[in-house]
């Protein structure tokens, strides 16, 4: 560098053309590496004290901590993307007595995602999510922070175990998990205290830069998680959780492992190991937990990667009906209170398959005098080893972009899953091990899941509809008013059945130049915003297609 400054500096002809290129180069660059979120995004920061709604024809940022405060409700339309800020590490938290209605659907989930342009996302680009409830946990003085930096914006804990903090349900979490300062990170979706009232289904975490869920405390249930290409540890559980978690999918990547080392499950009941009150109890069933190796030789995997479960530091943690594919170590029970609580029954471990695992002893422990293999294959546990994942005949359990960790209909997963247990009660009874059964209906990840969240533009997914009644009774486009606009119209159209709907907006060429819909919908009456801020005054048309029928307005921009 010092020679090109020398000669730059020495050079008479076209000497400074050179160094302005070479300035305006590296600005551009520099401009490229911090790629700002859609013109429209509304930005939120600081406390959130009132009632307050997302709506999804609209963007948000998360700049800082975000919490919702005692007494406010966050409502988020289905369909909302929000973005996280990398430089403020952007996270939203639901503080004690606030609530959060994330009710998204299949077909228009909730987005949490990095502010990054499309290529250059990463895993701790912005925080996280934070639940905080007033359900127990066993730490003394029924209170405590959560990691993370949050100081008292932090406290979680309580005497109700039926508190409710809202729903949190078809929402996408992508590049969360930042570490505030060593060993106090923010997680993907942490839940700190929060009751069994509360309803948390249909979530993936996707690219978490530490672990994808974390449950501190609390009894709060959970159906239907998706944890993808997490950093540290997919499930975590601390502080006395006790609830329950059915239908579950963790999904790796050979190369993504942290330096602490990384595991399908991590349970603690405590950080300290102690036998504090209550016990982090808390049941899976119908987990698939899909590690690095796709077989026992592959050698192409981080050296971080280490266990499908973790137990230690006194959990009674328990696991039922689940399959763990492609680890070095299935199962590592960790400290003589793990292993007591093992043989006396307490920490149970049921209808659970091991298959490609590393390492011949398959299920270790460092407490001498057990063997824990033997433990695991107590013929009363219908527990089962197979050397390879082959064997377990699922369709494409390791791709990572298009996964099917999915039982063939002669798979030995299908047939042996047992929900006699008393500590299944309230729980799907279905007769597959693993997270789904042979028949594609299901496949409950399908439809609301990204498995390639880094290629995602969302720039364009900004909602710009609503239905506004039920049950037309004939197809119809109306005209837009105001007509002519400047630079906001409104279009309605009436469905009287669901079909695939499209309506475009065209130039006076007959160029394509908004899509203001494009996808299914149920029958009503819809309104919809245009927009034609970035267009030039004159004539439009749009154009709206359903269930055979077709219909053409003109409208009119004038600035």
């Amino acid at each position: 560098m010092r020679n090109q400054l020398k000669y730059l500096s020495e050079s008479k002809s076209g000497s400074i053309k050179s160094l302005v290129f070479i300035l305006v180069q590296l600005l551009l660059f520099w401009v490229g590496s911090f790629a700002q979120p859609p013109a429209n995004v509304v930005v939120l920061q600081g406390r959130i004290t009132q009632n307050l709604t997302l709506t999804a024809d609209k963007q948000y940022l998360l700049k800082g901590f975000v919490t919702v405060e005692r007494g406010a409700t966050l409502t988020i339309e289905p369909g909302t993307i929000i973005y996280g800020d990398k430089e403020t590490k952007g996270s939203l938290i639901i503080k004690r007595g606030g609530k959060i209605y994330a009710n998204g659907t299949k077909d228009r989930p909730i987005v949490f995602t990095s502010a990054q342009p499309v290529g250059r996302r990463a895993a701790g680009d912005w925080g996280g999510v934070l639940i905080l409830g007033e359900a127990p946990i066993n730490v003394p003085g029924g209170t405590a922070v959560v990691e993370g930096g949050l100081g008292d914006d932090g406290i979680y804990g309580g005497n109700n175990p039926d508190d409710s903090s809202g729903v949190f349900r078809y929402v996408r979490i992508e590049f969360p998990g930042v570490p505030y300062t060593p060993d106090n990170e923010i997680n993907g979706l942490t839940l700190g205290g929060v009751g069994r009232k509360t309803l948390i289904e249909y979530v993936q975490v996707s690219y978490s830069g530490d672990d994808a869920f974390e449950w501190f405390g609390g009894n709060v249930n959970a159906r239907y998680l998706v944890a993808y290409r997490t950093l540290d540890d997919d499930f975590d559980t601390d502080f006395g959780w006790s609830g329950k978690v059915q239908f579950a999918l963790a999904i790796r990547d050979p190369n993504i492992a942290d330096v602490s080392g990384s595991n399908g499950f991590e349970a603690d009941n405590d950080g300290t190991g102690t036998t504090n009150q209550p016990r982090t109890s808390g049941v899976f069933s119908n987990i698939t937990l899909i590690g690095p190796m796709p077989d026992t030789t592959f050698t192409g995997y981080n050296p971080n990667y280490r266990r499908g479960a973790h137990l230690r530091r006194s959990t009674r943690l328990n696991i039922y009906n689940s399959v763990f594919i492609g680890w070095p170590v299935g199962i590592y029970l960790d400290g003589s209170n793990v292993v007591n609580d093992a043989q006396n029954d307490t920490l149970q471990i049921r209808n659970v398959v091991l298959a490609g695992i590393k390492f011949a002893n398959q299920v270790q422990t460092n407490v001498s005098g057990f063997n824990a293999r033997n433990w695991f294959l107590n013929p009363q546990y219908n527990n089962k080893i197979y050397s390879t994942a082959n064997e377990l005949k699922l369709v494409d359990p390791f791709n990572l972009t298009n996964p099917a960790p999915i039982p063939l209909p002669n798979s030995p997963l299908i047939g042996i899953a047992d929900f006699t247990n008393p500590r299944l009660r309230d729980l799907t009874p279905v007769n597959w091990v693993g997270a789904f059964g042979p028949d594609s209906t299901q496949r409950w990840d399908l439809g609301w899941t990204n498995y390639d969240p880094q290629n995602t533009d969302y720039s364009r997914l900004v909602k710009v509809y609503e239905r506004i009644s039920e049950n037309p009774t004939k197809f119809e486009l109306k005209q837009n008013y105001p007509n002519p606009f400047n630079p906001e119209t409104v279009i309605e159209f009436d469905l009287p059945k669901s079909s695939n709907v499209k309506l475009v907006v065209y130039n006076s060429l007959g160029q394509v130049v908004d899509k203001l819909v494009d996808e299914y919908l149920l029958s009503g009456s819809y309104r919809v915003k245009f927009n034609g801020g970035n267009l030039p005054s004159g004539i439009y048309f749009y154009k709206l297609t359903a269930d055979g029928y077709s219909a053409v307005k003109k409208m009119v921009l004038i600035k």
